[in-house]
C-alpha cells in the first residue's frame, strides 16, 4: 500500500467515508506485519483527532437485553443528531458467529440510520488483544466525528473489566424476575460499575423491578465506591418503550460532569492509555514468544520433560523464556 493510498485511508477517515473508515478497521484487525505497520502510520496520523466522544461500555448477563438497551438509546441519540458508533469485546467469537453480528441484523433500525456505525468486534485468540483492536477502532470512529462511542461486552469473564478499562463510563444492564437479583454478576463487576441500570422496567414487570432496585441499593452500601465524587446509582429503564433508555444517558451526561470538575475524567483517561500501552507490551511478547524458532524447537522437549516430573514447570517457563 502506498503513501497515496494512506492519505486517501486517513482522508476518508476525516470525511467519514464508511468503506474507507472499513478499510482502515480491517487493516488494524490484520496480523499481516505489513498491514499492521500502515494501521500504525494511519493511528499516528488520527490521534490528534481522536478523543472527543463519550464512551459508554454497556455488560450484561444473556438474555438482559443489551443488544435492544443500545438500539433503543443509539437511535434516541442518533435522531437528536449525534454520530453514534456500536463495537464490541468478544475474544470467543469468530467472523463466522458471534453475538454482534446476529445484533447488526437485529438492530435493523439503527443499523440503517445515517447517523449510526454498528462495527462487529475482530477475532483473536486472546481478550488483550481483542480489547487493544477495540481501542483503536474507537479511536478510529472518534477522528470520523463520532462523538458517542458505545462498546459492548458479548464475552463473559474478563471481557467485563476489558471494557471498563477503555469506557468513560461503564453501565451494568440487570433484569428483575430472574430470581436471584444479582443473576451471577459478579462483586467485581459491580465494583467497576459506574451505573446500574434494571431493564425491561415495562408493562406488569413494574413491582418486580423496583423490589430488584431496592435490593441492589441495598447490595451497593457494601461495596465502597471507586470515586467519593461519584456513587454508582441503580436505575431502572425500558429498552421497548420510546425515550425509555433518556434516564440512563442522563446519569451518563451527570457523571462526565462530575467527573471533568474533579478532573478525575481526564486521569482517568490518562490511567487507560497508560494500560493500553502495558495491554500491547505483553501482546508484543506473547507473539515474539510464539515466533522465536528456538523456543519453538525447544516446547516439544521441555514439555515432555514436565509431563515426566523431570523438571517443574517454573523451571521450564524460565528456560524458555531464557531464550528470548
Amino acid at each position: 500500500m502506498s503513501e497515496t493510498d494512506l492519505e486517501a485511508l486517513i482522508q476518508g477517515i476525516k470525511d467519514r467515508n464508511r468503506r474507507r473508515i472499513a478499510k482502515t478497521m480491517t487493516l488494524i484487525e490484520s496480523r499481516v506485519p505489513a498491514h499492521q505497520e500502515m494501521a500504525a502510520k494511519i493511528m499516528e496520523q488520527i490521534l490528534p483527532m481522536a478523543g472527543n466522544s463519550i464512551r459508554l461500555g454497556v455488560t450484561g448477563v444473556p438474555g438482559v437485553g443489551k443488544s435492544t438497551f443500545i438500539e433503543n438509546l443509539g437511535v434516541y441519540l442518533a435522531d437528536a443528531g449525534h454520530q453514534v458508533a456500536v463495537l464490541a469485546v468478544d475474544p470467543s467469537s469468530k467472523r463466522s458467529g458471534g453475538s454482534i453480528l446476529g445484533d447488526k441484523t437485529r438492530m435493523e433500525k439503527l443499523a440503517s440510520h445515517a447517523n449510526a456505525f454498528i462495527r462487529p468486534s475482530p477475532a483473536g485468540e486472546t481478550l488483550g488483544g481483542v480489547a487493544a483492536k477495540t481501542r483503536e477502532i474507537m479511536l478510529v470512529c472518534e477522528a470520523a466525528g463520532f462523538d458517542v462511542i458505545l462498546v459492548e461486552t458479548v464475552g463473559v469473564g474478563q471481557s467485563e473489566t476489558a471494557v471498563a478499562a477503555m469506557v468513560d463510563f461503564f453501565l451494568v444492564l440487570m433484569i428483575a424476575g430472574a430470581g436471584d437479583e444479582l443473576q451471577g454478576i459478579k462483586k467485581g463487576v459491580l465494583e467497576l460499575a459506574d451505573g446500574i441500570a434494571i431493564n425491561k422496567a415495562d408493562g406488569d414487570n413494574q413491582d418486580r423491578v423496583a423490589r430488584a432496585k431496592k435490593d441492589l441499593e441495598n447490595a451497593m452500601h457494601l461495596i465502597l465506591p471507586a470515586s467519593a465524587s461519584w456513587h454508582t446509582p441503580v436505575m431502572t429503564c425500558s429498552s421497548v418503550e420510546e425515550n425509555g433508555t433518556v434516564p440512563v444517558w442522563e446519569q451518563v451526561l451527570a457523571h462526565r460532569n462530575v467527573f471533568t470538575s474533579s478532573g478525575e475524567f481526564e486521569q482517568r483517561r490518562k490511567n487507560q492509555a497508560l494500560e493500553w500501552m502495558w495491554t500491547l507490551v505483553q501482546d508484543g511478547l506473547k507473539q515474539m514468544f510464539k515466533d522465536n524458532q528456538q523456543i519453538d524447537a525447544q516446547i516439544p522437549v521441555v514439555s515432555g520433560q514436565v509431563a515426566r516430573g523431570e523438571i517443574s514447570p517454573s523451571a521450564a517457563a524460565r528456560m524458555l523464556l531464557s531464550y528470548l
